[in-house]
């Protein structure tokens, strides 16, 4: 099933009377269930490419299929939705609240569709327990590791069982070790059927993936997939 068809799109910044062209005409599609990496390096395009795909920003021009819904022209509160329906991040800097324990970060997903309290509080611990932080749901990110406060963020991102699981250098805060556990995660969700979509400057981490796009100047250079 095609998940993702995105056709020549194009996304043009206008800085003061200078337009900058972050991506130039980038087409492709991502089947469910497969697992890419985004690749290139700084102003290739790869974090702007992210933005569109995550729904975080309408693309110039192009058109953006999501599900087979064209998502390149709605308003700010429909993409709201969609994010929160069918789309989970992981960033780099985690993105947790700082005096929140685990089990309430995980929730957040849930107030805003309304979620009864009961189903929340049972979700948000079934993800925690399926990245392994059954453990620590009372913990606040400043009782945890790195590698502990990027689990909860998966479980965050997992909680409202979405489409596609969007990761922005999910490791680049992490010692090696710490960035493999949370590879052995991203492999675990992929094998039972998640569709992922990550943007990495890291080749060890982008290996992982079947899939990698690198970009070069807002274009895509290579598409390379395993096997």
């Amino acid at each position: 099933m095609m998940l993702i068809n995105v056709q020549a799109i194009a996304k043009i910044y206008q800085i003061g009377k200078i337009e900058v062209s972050a991506l130039r005409g980038v087409t492709f599609q991502i089947a469910k269930g497969e697992f890419i990496s985004i690749m290139g390096s700084s102003g290739s395009g790869k974090t702007t490419l992210m933005d569109i795909l995550g729904c975080l920003m309408r693309p110039t021009r192009g058109k953006y299929f999501l599900e087979r819904q064209d998502v390149s022209q709605l308003k700010e509160d429909q993409l709201a939705e969609i994010r929160n329906k069918k789309i989970g991040f992981v960033f780099q800097g985690f993105n947790l609240l700082a005096r929140t324990p685990a089990l309430h970060n995980v929730e957040l997903p849930l107030l805003y569709n309304n979620t009864p309290k009961k189903e929340r509080r049972e979700r948000a611990y079934q993800a925690l327990q399926s990245v392994g932080l059954e453990h620590r749901v009372h913990h606040r990110p400043n009782e945890l590791s790195g590698g502990q406060q990027q689990r909860v963020a998966i479980a965050r991102a997992l909680v409202n069982n979405p489409s596609i699981i969007f990761a922005d250098e999910p490791t680049g805060n992490l010692d090696s070790q710490s960035g493999e556990e949370i590879m052995e995660i991203f492999d675990r969700l992929h094998q039972q059927g998640s569709t992922i979509i990550m943007v990495t400057h890291e080749r060890d981490i982008a290996s992982h993936a079947q899939r990698v796009i690198h970009l070069k100047d807002g274009q895509i250079v290579d598409d390379e997939k395993k096997g």
